[in-house]
């Protein structure tokens, strides 16, 4: 590997393998789109625009257009490739890895995080080793080194998984660095109750910015996997939900409450209080639009048609009110149609939603799912995300 320079060779076998490893060069640890639910408090993704209007009408032309011709990239192939696979080791990795950064060869460097896991499997001592190199690595290369290690076996050894949380907790470490340990440790089974705690004092820590927010994350990612093994999902929402009840990152806090969004536990009322307080009291309409939404899916409707009821009361900001009733009909179904037509008596502009609710159940349609699939949309709470509003 040391005496042959990787170039390319027009491949065109490889175009396919070329276009999806492409996808990957740009991971960091932000929100990927992985997993984000459906709307539910009230933000719609960007639309992309139709197409631009073609030439002005009568605009008189002699010449025939061009016919449009789709542009791929040429992937390729690496001389002496082969002769690496066959001998690759932990020690050749990193100059394999250098050369493809140095020639910013962003296939070849996404084909070398896939060996690196394949490197390391279920080898806690190579896990561990990589973790070394991560504590001096940045940007690309240190991205490279923990999705490679999220993806092996040997991350959900004891002490993989502690040296990972310790590198997120480290004040020496950089914050990309703690970010990235932070974000390996999201493929766990689960957490200890200790590391739990850990994990929320980060999230907590005002000072630490993006670190707070992923921290917050792998959290919830770690409860949802827990939950669709064991059903568990208990321990990590009380904390969660105690994030969201204080924290001072109004990002952070969102996530919080968020996060049950990718399992759908149903919530009893031992959430309720603390749901009841957001719902009231925070100051940001967001935040109060996914307490609604928390409250939407719970053992206990006729508790949270109540808290509803007190909610809609004192709450002045139109979009949230429209949250607060249409989760109510989330929570109740049906049982729910009196308390709307109360809403709809405090506030006139909701008499046309009372009467589509009412209609649709009329109709015959239970589920909460079709019943959403046949309302129509009246109020402007739909915003694209970061949209001010």
């Amino acid at each position: 590997m040391t005496s042959q320079k990787l170039r390319w060779t027009a491949a065109a076998g490889a175009l396919l393998i070329a276009v999806a490893v492409a996808l990957f060069w740009t991971r960091d640890a932000s929100p990927t789109s992985e997993d984000p639910p459906p709307t539910v408090a009230g933000h719609a993704a960007p639309q992309t625009p139709r197409g631009a209007p073609g030439a002005a009408a009568g605009a008189a032309t002699t010449e025939e257009p061009e016919p449009a011709v789709e542009q791929l990239p040429m992937p390729g192939c690496w001389d002496g490739l082969h002769a690496f696979d066959a001998s690759v080791s932990m020690d050749t990795f990193r100059q394999a890895l250098a050369m493809a950064i140095g020639n910013n060869d962003r296939y070849l460097a996404s084909y070398l995080q896939e060996r690196l896991t394949e490197l390391v499997g279920g080898d806690a001592a190579r896990a561990l080793q990589v973790l070394e190199w991560a504590q001096s690595a940045n940007g690309p290369e240190l991205s490279i080194y923990m999705d490679a290690l999220k993806d092996a076996p040997a991350v959900h050894t004891a002490q993989v998984a502690q040296r990972l949380l310790k590198m997120g907790e480290d004040p020496g470490a950089t914050s990309q660095q703690r970010s990235a340990a932070l974000d390996a440790l999201e493929t766990q089974r689960k957490l200890t109750a200790g590391d739990i705690q850990r994990l929320k004092t980060l999230a907590l820590d005002e000072t630490l910015d993006s670190t707070a927010w992923v921290a917050t994350r792998t959290l919830g990612r770690v409860m949802k996997e827990d939950f669709s093994r064991t059903g568990n999902y208990a321990p990590y929402w009380k904390e969660l939900l105690d994030i969201g009840s204080t924290s001072d990152d109004m990002a952070v806090r969102l996530l919080a409450l968020e996060m049950p969004s990718y399992s759908n536990p149903v919530i009893g009322e031992e959430s309720f209080d603390s749901l009841k307080r957001i719902l009231a009291n925070d100051r940001e309409r967001d935040v109060r639009e996914m307490a609604a939404f928390r409250l939407g899916l719970t053992k206990a409707p006729d508790q949270a048609l109540d808290i509803f009821r007190d909610a809609f009361e004192k709450e002045h900001d139109l979009c949230v009110r429209w949250a607060i009733f249409r989760f109510a009909v989330r929570a109740a179904g049906e049982k729910a149609l009196p308390l709307l037509e109360q809403f709809a008596t405090k506030d006139p502009r909701f008499t046309q939603d009372y009467l589509e609710f009412q209609a649709l159940y009329a109709s015959g349609t239970v589920d909460f799912a079709r019943i959403w699939l046949g309302k129509r949309e009246h109020h402007n709470c739909l915003v694209e995300e970061g949209a001010p509003h």
